[in-house]
């Protein structure tokens, strides 16, 4: 009996940058794993608690999803946040994934 339905197997050499840096606040450790699946988005991982999300330009508007997802304590907090994704992530060039 099969118990699941496969929806996707891919295979793909990927590029990772691992980063770390501090503010005035806190101190990070990132991994940003750059990959053609999810649209075009980038993967973050923090390397601290394990939490991840996808993340292209538009999400690092909303300062309330960044603390949220990474649980930071305050709002200051996803704002440096939001300042060093902007350098950190490409402009996405969104490509149709599925057809």
């Amino acid at each position: 009996m099969n118990l699941f339905e496969k929806l996707y197997d891919e295979h793909e050499n990927v590029k990772v940058r691992f980063v770390g840096f501090t503010t005035d606040q806190a101190r990070y450790d990132f991994g940003i794993v750059f990959t053609n699946l999810f649209f075009g988005k980038p993967l973050v991982v923090c390397m601290q608690t394990g939490r991840s999300t996808l993340l292209d330009p538009k999400d690092l508007e909303d300062k309330d999803y960044l603390q949220k997802v990474f649980k930071m304590d305050n709002h200051h907090q996803a704002e440096d946040l939001s300042e060093f994704f902007k350098v950190a992530l490409p402009s996405p060039s969104f490509e149709t994934q599925y057809e």
